[in-house]
Parts: C-alpha cells; structure tokens; sequence
C-alpha cells in the first residue's frame, strides 16, 4: 500500500493542526493505522493508532490533545492535534499494517509515508 501523508507545517503553543494520510494500493478498510513521529535527535516513537473497527490507542502523552479517525470511503486516516506544545515539534509518520489491529510495535507496520513536519513554535 502506498501512504501519502500532509498536512504538516508551523503552528504556534497551543494551536492545533490536523494531518491526513491517504492510501492507495489496498482495501483501506481492511487496515490498521497508525502515526508515529520522531523529534530531532530522537527515535521514531508511537503517537496513534486505529484497527479495522475503529478502535484506538494513545500514547499516554497525547492522550487528551489529539484525535485519530478514519474515512474508509476516502481511504484516508486523520491526526487532529490540538493544543499543541513545542514538545510535540517532529517529523509524523503514518503507517499500515495487514493485521487491521492497532498497534504501537512498529515492526508490525509494513507500509510507511513519506513523513510531515509538524513544528510548533513557544
């Protein structure tokens, strides 16, 4: 499956932003989704996930601020981020996996985007 991510770009403290992710190449609604980011310096971390019937998972540190959904019609996951902080600047990644589960291993995703950047300014 190819992923095509945006909707990154600057944004003040506690301003909010939303990415989309759309995919090709799949029954999108067979998928598990997922956004991960990786800050500078920093390793790829776990942000957000969606399986196939729609249940989520959050890291703990974006837990109250951010929103995962799914349009399987459009074949497009969404990242509604909302009360930004300068902590959450980074690059965001989205990625699929087979399994349709929603999962924070990133082994367990096949397929990644191209990535979008997200920073946010104090």
């Amino acid at each position: 499956v190819q992923l095509q991510a945006s909707g990154g770009g600057l944004v003040q403290a506690g301003g909010s932003l939303r990415l989309s992710c759309a995919a090709s190449g799949r029954t999108f609604s067979n998928l598990g989704m997922a956004w991960f980011r990786q800050a500078p310096g920093k390793e790829r971390e776990f942000v957000s996930a969606i399986n196939r019937p729609g249940g989520k998972a959050y890291d703990d540190h974006v837990r109250d601020r951010f929103t995962i959904s799914r349009d399987n019609a459009k074949g497009t996951v969404y990242l509604q981020m909302n009360s930004l902080k300068p902590e959450d600047t980074a690059v965001y990644y989205c990625a699929a996996n087979p399994f349709g589960t929603a999962t924070f291993e990133q082994n367990d995703y096949n397929s990644w985007g191209q990535g979008t950047l997200v920073t946010v300014s104090s």
